[in-house]
């Protein structure tokens, strides 16, 4: 499993986004490979909110039904992320990191995950599982 940040479902929403052919090969390779790839309702609804706006009603409903379908999968957030969102928003103020970029983290700490798909260079580098360590962003380098 590998959670998803909205960056790369933007991008490739759009053949025209500077990162759709990245975006395009990382979920190919992910599909490929069977990886599961989820994303909490945070991103969800972040992705949503963009495409409706920059692609319209069809683009916006066509995503929903890639996740109604399977192709990607929605995972709950619980109280528990929540508050380690929280913590997560206040720890990383000077950044600043956002409740969507927080609630992806707190999602893969729960679920013991260690890849995330972004493009989002500038917070996610810094951002430190609770147990140590580091993610795996992916993919590992951008154009």
């Amino acid at each position: 499993m590998i959670i998803c940040d909205t960056g790369p479902f933007v991008a490739l929403s759009n053949v025209k986004d500077r990162h759709y052919e990245v975006a395009n090969d990382l979920f190919r390779a992910l599909h490929m490979t069977g990886e599961e790839i989820a994303l909490p309702p945070t991103v969800l609804a972040e992705v949503c909110y963009w495409l409706n706006e920059h692609g319209g009603p069809e683009v916006e409903a066509a995503f929903l039904d890639a996740v109604a379908d399977g192709t990607f999968t929605l995972v709950e957030l619980t109280t528990a992320d929540v508050e380690r969102t929280a913590h997560l928003v206040r720890t990383y103020s000077s950044f600043p990191v956002g409740g969507t970029d927080a609630s992806v983290v707190a999602v893969a700490e729960r679920l013991g995950v260690r890849e995330i798909a972004t493009f989002d260079r500038r917070h996610f580098p810094s951002l430190t599982p609770a147990d140590g360590g580091h993610f795996a962003l992916l993919p590992a380098t951008l154009p």
